[in-house]
């Protein structure tokens, strides 16, 4: 299931259509499992949007595309910047003035207090990547439907809110670095590297599924595998290094556009140069410039 309809800073099912049921399935959903999801933020957060809504879905509840179809509305939040912070509490306002009955996740979940000043009223609050917690708040709230997963298939590639042409493609968590202008360890921890053979079988999965480009991100993406020890790890039988070359190489080799986002200057950047040179993956890097100023990068 792809919603078709893509904006960077903010994604939301409602308001855009959404395939969920063949029109001749005999299946029909029932009364209190349809959700309405609003993803803000960065794409990083867009992929943890997937995960929510793929599970849900395995799990037959419907998406919806308006707030008064919903029997409950999913906002997960970015609290980044001030203006972000802001964005999500008057999204978090707008879901309970349509809707009612409105769960809260993502980056500015961990500033609970905040939130339930503003808005008393949501039924749960989740700080980021707690797929789990998020699945088991709607769970309580809405019955788990009756589905028969024969016919209310998801595909294996799971839920998409890109269009089809290209996907994000997250290899880690968090960030072992606290720079004094940076928020984001505080809210998503500390690097967590995915297993580099979890990663190529997505990749290789979206190739399959029609997907032209992959986008690989993370919070650090340089730093992937640090956290491991650059471990050896097995894929399709063959030994393969938890490394940024290592990965760059193997979703080099499957004939699909690779694009490097959020990174940062480690000297393993440089043993991927000649990957571009050699036209493996797409001579464009993603760095994000955090600040301008000497002294406070020095700080």
């Amino acid at each position: 299931m792809t919603v078709e309809t893509f904006t960077p800073n903010k994604t939301t099912t409602l308001e855009t259509p959404v395939k969920v049921l063949e029109a001749d399935s005999p299946i029909k959903q029932a009364s209190g499992t349809k959700i309405g999801f609003v993803s803000l933020g960065c794409p990083k957060n867009l992929v943890d949007s997937e995960r929510i809504l793929t599970q849900l879905r395995t799990e037959g509840y419907d998406v919806v595309p308006t707030y008064n179809d919903s029997d409950l509305v999913i906002v997960n939040t970015c609290g980044f910047i001030d203006s972000a912070v802001q964005e999500s509490l008057d999204t978090i306002g707008e879901a309970l003035n349509e809707n009612g009955k409105v769960i809260v996740t993502g980056c500015l979940g961990i500033k609970e207090d905040e939130i339930r000043e503003v808005h008393p009223n949501v039924l749960a609050i989740t700080g980021p990547h707690a797929y789990e917690e998020v699945v088991n708040q709607v769970h309580e709230h809405l019955p788990q439907p009756q589905h028969n997963p024969y016919l209310n298939l998801v595909p294996d590639i799971g839920v998409k809110l890109t269009p089809r042409h290209y996907a994000y493609l997250k290899i880690s968590e968090g960030c072992n670095h606290r720079c004094t202008f940076c928020i984001i360890p505080s809210m998503r921890g500390d690097l967590v590297s995915r297993p580099i053979g979890s990663i190529l079988d997505e990749a290789k999965r979206l190739k399959n599924a029609g997907v032209k480009e992959l986008l690989v991100i993370s919070q650090d993406t340089s730093a992937y595998g640090v956290d491991v020890k650059y471990k050896t790890d097995f894929w399709d039988g063959m030994p393969v290094k938890t490394d940024m070359k290592a990965l760059c190489e193997k979703l080099g080799e499957m004939g699909i556009w690779v694009r490097l986002h959020y990174v940062y200057p480690y000297p393993s950047v440089d043993k991927v140069m000649p990957l571009m040179a050699e036209g493996k993956i797409l001579p464009y890097l993603d760095i994000p410039f955090q600040h301008a100023s000497p002294r406070v990068l020095k700080l």
